[in-house]
C-alpha cells in the first residue's frame, strides 16, 4: 500500500507533536516559549484591599544542608517565595529573572525556593546553571495562604505578612514592578 500525501503530512505532524511532548527537545521549545512570554508579562501588586495575610507561619522545611528551619524564623521580613522544580519548563524559564533578583536582592530579602523535586536533581541543576540560590524542601504542610496545585508559583510577602504579589506561571519576577515594589517595602522598613 502506497501512503498519500495526506498521510505522510498525518505521520509528520504526529512525529513533531511527539517530539514536543517526549523528547528533551519538546522541553527546550516549552522553555523558551515561556520565556518569550515572560517579555510582555512581569508580576503586579495585589491591591490593598484584596491582600490575604498569612494566618500561621509555623511551617518546617530542610534546607540544602538538611538543617530543618521553620518558616516562624523569617516572619518580619520581607520574602520571596517560589515553588518550582527542574523538571517544570515554566519554572525553568523564570529561574533566570529570580537569580538576578536573588543576586541584587538577596542581602536585602528572604529569599525562599522551596524544590519540588529529587536533591541530586535540583544540586545538578543548580550547579550547571551556577546559581547560589536558597532551596529548601517542605518538611509538612505550607500555610494555607501559600497552596497553589500549579508551579511555578511565587509569592512576595512583606514584613506584615501580607501577600503583594503572587503569581502562577512563568514571569519575569527581575522586572522594573517587582524591584519597585520591594523597594517602597524597604524604604517602609527604614522609615519604622
Amino acid at each position: 500500500m502506497k501512503l498519500k500525501r495526506k498521510h505522510w503530512s498525518n505521520i509528520i505532524f504526529v512525529a513533531i507533536i511527539a517530539l514536543i511532548i517526549f523528547t528533551p527537545i519538546g522541553t527546550f521549545v516549552k522553555v523558551k516559549l515561556n520565556q518569550a512570554k515572560m517579555l510582555f508579562f512581569s508580576p503586579s501588586a495585589i491591591e490593598e484591599i484584596n491582600r490575604v495575610n498569612i494566618s500561621n507561619f509555623d511551617w518546617n522545611l530542610v534546607d540544602s544542608s538538611g538543617k530543618t528551619v521553620n518558616f516562624k524564623e523569617m516572619e518580619g521580613d520581607i520574602i520571596l517565595v517560589n515553588f518550582w522544580a527542574t523538571w517544570c519548563p515554566p519554572c525553568v524559564a523564570e529561574m533566570p529573572s529570580l537569580n538576578e533578583l536573588y543576586k541584587d536582592y538577596g542581602d536585602k530579602i528572604t529569599f525562599v525556593f522551596l524544590a519540588n523535586d529529587k536533591i541530586k536533581s535540583v544540586n545538578s541543576y543548580l550547579k550547571k546553571n551556577e546559581y547560589n540560590l536558597p532551596v529548601y524542601y517542605s518538611k509538612d504542610n505550607e500555610p494555607e495562604e501559600l497552596r497553589s496545585p500549579n508551579i511555578p508559583t511565587t509569592y512576595l510577602i512583606d514584613d506584615q505578612g501580607n501577600i503583594v504579589m503572587k503569581e502562577v506561571g512563568s514571569y519575569n519576577w527581575n522586572s522594573t514592578n517587582v524591584r519597585n515594589q520591594i523597594d517602597e517595602m524597604l524604604a517602609f522598613l527604614l522609615a519604622e
